[in-house]
């Protein structure tokens, strides 16, 4: 299995990635955008498998070079991930210092970020100076959702990969091939994910993702008063914050835990001076984290709610296809006899408006979700 076997429907990037890692197009920094799910932090690590490979076909998968750069234990390759809700300049400057020194292997020294639409003006700023001024062997790949997140100076100074939302059955095949999941499932999946690898994934694999995306696309036939709004918007934020939790309280533990082993607490049962600032500095992170996380169930929620509206527009003007929520038919049928396209797209509206209220403004999840039901609910609901 070669390292492109994971990039589903991507057969164009592929092919311009296999021809750079062959020699045919290389550049010191790659820009790899695409819509959330389509695979842009495996296709840059994939990419970087392939740039580290020791075989005469890049990205064989099978040498030893494959694996730990998949395994993330190489020592030439460095991805930086953040659950925070940027990346500081401090983080950047450690990358601009490790991108610098000259690769332990043969090869490449790559740098990889991750949602690097989340870096700061300071970080962007000591970035573009790294990309402007490269060290020889060193490759840098950013990956954002459009060209228009990082800064013209940067993006001119990249070669640009453009990545798709793959297709259903793309997913459901992949799915079906790679993990054993069963055909039915596989299409709910790949449907109901749109187009999302790591979402299809989850779907397919967990019967408590499934139930909570259920209840989520559930809510549009229930908006029948407005005190069904607030108990609906609670319910969704209260869903997500639960989610959110599960995966946070894991970490954050882990967390503290190599805190206490890193100073000592465990062995020598005290705290020594520099211990407080350091569990100050970790909560804040933590709290940052879970805010993170907690908007990031949100806004998947709020996406699964406009593929409800949008099958109620097909089913409208007569679109041909299996509707994404094709299990729900009976809901959406409803939904579009009782509002026209124009309706559900001012609803569609009110639910983006919602989404950029949370993220780009800071409002609390819990208003802004009040707000976007009673938008959501039947004119004649909110009248009387």
């Amino acid at each position: 299995m070669s390292v492109w076997d994971a990039l589903v429907g991507q057969h164009r990037a592929v092919e311009a990635l296999q021809a750079a890692a062959a020699g045919h197009g290389m550049s010191h920094a790659f820009l790899f955008t695409g819509p959330p799910g389509s695979g842009r932090s495996n296709a840059a690590v994939a990419f970087a498998a392939a740039l580290q490979c020791a075989e005469e076909t890049p990205g064989c998968g099978t040498c030893h070079a494959c694996h730990t750069v998949l395994a993330g234990s190489h020592a030439d390759v460095s991805v930086v991930r953040t659950e925070r809700l940027s990346i500081g300049i401090n983080e950047v400057r450690e990358l601009v210092r490790r991108s610098a020194l000259s690769p332990v292997g043969p090869r490449w020294q790559i740098v990889i970020v991750e949602d690097a639409d989340r870096l700061t003006e300071g970080a962007c700023n000591a970035l573009l100076k790294a990309i402007e001024e490269p060290a020889a062997r060193t490759v840098w790949m950013l990956c954002t959702p459009t060209v228009e997140d990082v800064l013209p100076t940067i993006r001119s100074r990249c070669r640009l990969i453009t990545l798709a939302t793959p297709t259903t059955d793309a997913v459901a095949d992949f799915l079906h091939r790679t993990a054993g999941v069963n055909e039915a499932l596989a299409s709910y999946a790949a449907r109901a994910s749109q187009g999302h690898i790591g979402r299809a994934r989850a779907l397919a694999r967990d019967e408590d993702t499934r139930n909570r995306r259920r209840e989520v696309v559930a809510i549009p036939a229930q908006l029948t008063s407005l005190g069904a709004c607030m108990s609906r918007a609670s319910t969704l934020n209260d869903v997500a914050k639960q989610e959110a939790d599960a995966i946070t309280s894991e970490l954050d533990a882990r967390d503290k835990a190599d805190l206490d082993a890193a100073y000592g607490v465990v062995e020598r049962g005290r705290r020594p001076r520099e211990y407080a600032p350091a569990l100050r500095d970790m909560e804040k992170d933590q709290k940052t984290r879970a805010k993170r996380r907690h908007l990031d169930v949100v806004d998947r929620g709020l996406m699964d709610l406009v593929s409800v509206y949008r099958d109620a527009i097909a089913v409208s003007v007569g679109a041909p296809g299996t509707l994404v929520n094709e299990e729900i038919r009976s809901d959406v049928e409803l939904l579009a006899r009782t509002g026209t396209p124009e309706v559900q797209l001012r609803r569609i509206a009110a639910i983006f408006e919602a989404r950029e209220q949370m993220l780009e403004f800071n409002v609390q999840p819990a208003l802004a979700l009040e707000s976007m039901m009673l938008a959501l609910v039947a004119p004649e609901v909110r009248a009387g």
